[in-house]
Protein backbone atom coordinates (compact mmCIF):
# COMPACT_ATOMS: atom_id res chain seq x y z
CA UNK A 1 0.00 0.00 0.00
CA UNK A 2 1.31 3.58 -1.07
CA UNK A 3 2.36 5.46 2.46
CA UNK A 4 0.76 9.17 1.95
CA UNK A 5 3.35 11.91 2.29
CA UNK A 6 3.35 13.91 5.35
CA UNK A 7 0.65 16.48 3.02
CA UNK A 8 -2.52 14.54 2.28
CA UNK A 9 -2.56 14.09 -1.77
CA UNK A 10 -5.12 16.52 -2.65
CA UNK A 11 -3.23 18.98 -0.75
CA UNK A 12 -0.30 18.11 -2.63
CA UNK A 13 -1.95 18.52 -5.90
CA UNK A 14 -3.39 21.23 -5.36
CA UNK A 15 0.55 23.02 -4.33
CA UNK A 16 1.87 21.64 -7.96
CA UNK A 17 -1.73 22.91 -9.56
CA UNK A 18 -0.34 26.24 -8.45
CA UNK A 19 2.60 26.09 -9.09
CA UNK A 20 2.66 25.03 -12.80
CA UNK A 21 -0.56 26.27 -13.72
CA UNK A 22 -0.29 28.95 -16.61
CA UNK A 23 -2.87 31.18 -16.32
CA UNK A 24 -6.02 31.05 -13.28
CA UNK A 25 -7.57 28.31 -13.18
CA UNK A 26 -5.78 25.63 -15.67
CA UNK A 27 -5.24 22.34 -14.89
CA UNK A 28 -5.00 20.57 -17.97
CA UNK A 29 -1.95 22.48 -19.60
CA UNK A 30 0.96 19.88 -20.47
CA UNK A 31 3.23 21.68 -17.52
CA UNK A 32 0.24 21.03 -15.19
CA UNK A 33 -0.31 17.38 -16.20
CA UNK A 34 3.64 16.64 -16.64
CA UNK A 35 4.21 17.87 -12.86
CA UNK A 36 0.97 16.00 -11.78
CA UNK A 37 2.43 12.60 -13.84
CA UNK A 38 6.23 13.07 -12.32
CA UNK A 39 4.83 13.29 -8.86
CA UNK A 40 2.70 10.08 -9.54
CA UNK A 41 6.03 8.41 -11.17
CA UNK A 42 8.18 9.48 -8.05
CA UNK A 43 5.87 7.99 -5.81
CA UNK A 44 5.22 4.47 -7.38
CA UNK A 45 9.01 4.39 -7.74
CA UNK A 46 8.97 4.76 -3.97
CA UNK A 47 6.56 2.34 -3.65
CA UNK A 48 9.07 -0.47 -5.95
CA UNK A 49 11.91 -0.01 -4.16
CA UNK A 50 10.11 -1.17 -0.70
CA UNK A 51 7.57 -4.10 -3.12
CA UNK A 52 10.29 -5.46 -5.98
CA UNK A 53 7.82 -8.26 -6.17
CA UNK A 54 4.96 -5.53 -7.29
CA UNK A 55 5.02 -6.10 -11.06
CA UNK A 56 1.40 -4.53 -11.63
CA UNK A 57 2.64 -1.46 -10.33
CA UNK A 58 5.60 -1.92 -12.24
CA UNK A 59 3.54 -1.73 -15.44
CA UNK A 60 1.96 0.78 -14.20
CA UNK A 61 4.86 2.91 -13.66
CA UNK A 62 6.06 2.50 -17.25
CA UNK A 63 2.84 2.81 -18.67
CA UNK A 64 2.59 6.59 -16.57
CA UNK A 65 6.13 7.45 -17.57
CA UNK A 66 5.90 6.70 -21.62
CA UNK A 67 2.93 8.89 -21.22
CA UNK A 68 5.10 11.56 -19.93
CA UNK A 69 7.60 11.39 -22.37
CA UNK A 70 4.58 11.23 -25.17
CA UNK A 71 3.84 14.61 -23.45
CA UNK A 72 6.87 16.24 -23.36
CA UNK A 73 7.97 15.86 -26.85
CA UNK A 74 4.52 17.59 -27.74
CA UNK A 75 5.60 20.41 -25.69
CA UNK A 76 9.23 20.20 -26.79
CA UNK A 77 7.79 20.59 -30.48
CA UNK A 78 5.27 23.43 -29.71
CA UNK A 79 7.23 25.46 -27.75
CA UNK A 80 10.73 24.45 -26.44
CA UNK A 81 11.20 27.44 -23.93
CA UNK A 82 8.51 26.13 -21.72
CA UNK A 83 9.71 22.40 -21.98
CA UNK A 84 13.35 23.38 -21.10
CA UNK A 85 11.80 25.69 -18.01
CA UNK A 86 9.54 23.05 -16.81
CA UNK A 87 11.99 19.94 -17.30
CA UNK A 88 14.63 21.98 -15.35
CA UNK A 89 12.10 23.04 -12.64
CA UNK A 90 11.08 18.91 -12.22
CA UNK A 91 14.70 18.67 -12.28
CA UNK A 92 14.03 16.05 -14.92
CA UNK A 93 17.08 13.95 -16.87
CA UNK A 94 15.99 14.86 -20.68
Amino acid sequence: MLQLPIMSQSENKKELISKFAIREGDTGSMDVQVALLSDRINALTEHLKANKQDHTTRRALLRLTARRRRYLSYLDREDHTRYAKLVSSLGLRR
